[in-house]
């Protein structure tokens, strides 16, 4: 998949090398996933720090790659993840880095989509970390978070993290620039630049925070709070009513 033009397919083998990639092209990469493990202990009144977690169930939404397994998994042994992803490829890269971790016996793994999901079984808390912006239209985006919020227990925390903005915008291009600055800086080569800027509007639907926070009010969150900033990565932390 070296032409800029060809389509993204999460199904690709290419999707090998996310893993890889992924830190080198968001700044603070690391950051966002350890500051949404905290954010989440905190609400559960856990500190892994002094070993008095209380055992959880969390669901990760869009857990291909693995690095939300890994990292709430690594920190709380008493919490059970369950990863969900539409992508087959994606969901082996997260099984072999949560294997290697020996997290196995508290991660669950399940190939489709939260739709799916049996209902009835409620989560303590759940995250959805750079998915949303892949989901094409607000009607999609905000069903994708009323089927979330629908298997969270009340008072829950969840954390949503997505690429957005307004494509087209003069603030939008200057963000751009900047953010091919980082990338090209950090070892990612100008054609892969060159396709991900391509895809922005045709296989991503960046939208306005503004319309992040309108969908989690409609979703049925409250109390959400911007946790983490990095160009057009934005991460939220909200409550399930």
């Amino acid at each position: 998949m070296n032409d800029k033009h060809v389509p993204m397919s999460w199904d690709h083998p290419e999707v090998y090398r996310y893993e890889e990639t992924i830190a080198l092209k968001i700044p603070g990469y690391a950051h966002l996933y350890e500051m949404t493990d905290r954010l989440i202990a905190a609400h559960l009144n856990t500190t892994p720090w002094n070993g008095t977690d209380r055992a959880a169930e969390l669901l990760i939404v869009g857990a291909g790659g693995g690095q939300e397994l890994v990292t709430l998994g690594s920190r709380h042994q008493d919490w059970a993840l369950t990863g969900i992803d539409p992508s087959a490829r994606m969901l082996e890269i997260a099984k072999a880095r949560v294997e290697r971790a020996a997290l196995s016996p508290r991660v669950s793994f399940i190939h489709g989509t939260v739709g799916q999901l049996p209902r009835g079984h409620e989560f303590d808390a759940a995250t959805c970390l750079l998915v949303l912006h892949f989901v094409r239209g607000l009607s999609q985006k905000k069903d994708l978070l009323c089927q979330i919020a629908r298997r969270l227990k009340p008072g829950s925390p969840f954390c949503l993290a997505s690429i957005n903005g307004e494509p087209g915008t003069a603030a939008f291009g200057m963000q751009m620039q900047a953010w091919r600055s980082h990338m090209l800086d950090n070892g990612i080569s100008a054609q892969e630049w060159e396709r991900f800027a391509a895809s922005i509007g045709r296989e991503s639907d960046p939208v306005p925070s503004s319309s992040v926070l309108e969908l989690l009010d409609e979703a049925g969150f409250i109390q959400p709070i911007r946790y983490f900033g990095s160009y057009f990565v934005e991460a939220w932390y909200a409550v399930k009513k």
